[in-house]
């Protein structure tokens, strides 16, 4: 059986695709019933609805099936909101360096797809579940299920619906994950949400633990966590109502993210680029306060020919694989990248000016 890929062309909030039904999900969890050990994989450096609604899925399946999953990610939890997340929520992940993938007959991508770019997934290994929010990378008639959902503000919702489709109960750990996960992907309800975030958030919130919310959105930082926002203002550069900042090498690659939200809030400016170079990688991250911006195309066309991209309206992030982290290198690309994004962007390209 192959379910066809969902559509999103509704209006937001409304059932996306008629063949996403309670009857299809219960049919979806048949289909997994007694097939072995089961892969559910977050994208690499997962964020908080990534590893949300990795969480979800392996609960539903348990709930359903009694067959339990590992959930496994590339690259590093970095960001202090996460590694509290994950801490204190009792999240299990493994490092999909640490597993054999032939072990598994059934594998799961959740916040991502298939030769996405941002997973470590290699090329060519079969994946039989897509559950995203992001505009699909190409046709998967290859993938038994297929629910992308480019409408909706957050994966976790999605899975958030599942759960309530097939009447399984929600705890509070699990609550909390998914109440933070649309939280923090929609901004609390200000950027790219859907009707489905706002009633699942709402839902959500009085199942969930204040006192561990609170702990995770208020997390100790290290001193270096400090030094990469100095390097930040140090680095901006304004060019009219874009600014682009370079981080230079980083031990944490959510920073990039991270930095450009915050430097989005720079007044007269509207569109964010941030860089930033992690284990071979350029990490790049866009932001925009235009909700017609489509990042996720202009970022995709930036990268043209030399990396990975996509995202959605206002939010991007994309990579540049194999890139030294010498200084010339470094300027290079940011060189290259600001005179795609002008373009890109269909703005007139004009001279840069320190933020500071």
């Amino acid at each position: 059986m192959n379910l066809p890929t969902v559509n999103s062309d509704q209006e937001d909030g409304q059932a996306p695709d008629a063949s996403i039904t309670t009857d299809s999900v219960a049919s979806m969890i048949e289909w997994l019933r007694g097939r072995g050990k089961i892969l559910i994989v977050c994208h690499d450096n997962p964020d908080p609805d990534s590893i949300s609604a990795a969480v979800a899925l392996r609960h539903l399946i348990l709930m359903k099936t009694g067959q339990d999953a590992v959930l496994s990610y590339g690259g590093v939890i970095g960001r202090s909101e996460n590694r509290q997340m994950v801490d204190l929520l009792e999240i299990t992940l493994v490092p999909i360096c640490e597993l054999n993938l032939s072990q598994f007959p059934v594998v799961c991508v959740v916040d991502t797809q298939p030769d996405a770019g941002n997973n470590s997934l290699p090329p060519g290994q079969p994946v039989h579940l897509v559950i995203d929010h992001h505009p699909p990378k190409k046709d998967y008639e290859d993938v038994y299920w297929v629910d992308i959902r480019e409408n909706y503000g957050a994966s976790a919702t999605i899975l958030y619906e599942y759960l309530n489709d097939q009447n399984v109960s929600i705890n509070t750990k699990l609550a909390t994950s998914l109440f933070y996960a649309i939280k923090s992907e929609t901004q609390d309800l200000g950027r790219e949400w859907s009707k489905a975030d706002r009633e699942a958030y709402l839902k959500l919130l009085p199942l969930s633990n204040n006192q561990i919310l609170y702990n995770i959105i208020h997390p100790q930082v290290s001193r270096n966590y400090f030094s990469t926002f100095a390097t930040a203002l140090k680095n901006a550069r304004v060019y009219g109502e874009m600014l682009v900042f370079n981080l230079q090498k980083v031990e944490n690659p959510d920073l990039v993210a991270e930095l450009a939200d915050f430097l989005l809030r720079q007044q007269g400016v509207n569109y964010v680029l941030g860089m930033g170079w992690f284990n071979k990688t350029q990490i790049l991250s866009m932001r925009s306060l235009n909700p017609e911006a489509k990042l996720g195309l202009v970022i995709q066309e930036m990268v043209a020919g030399i990396g990975t991209a996509g995202g959605h309206g206002m939010v991007a992030g994309g990579q540049v694989r194999d890139i030294a982290e010498d200084e010339q290198a470094q300027q290079d690309l940011e060189k290259l990248l600001i005179g795609r994004m002008f373009p890109a962007l269909n703005l007139a390209r004009i001279p840069g000016e320190p933020l500071i």
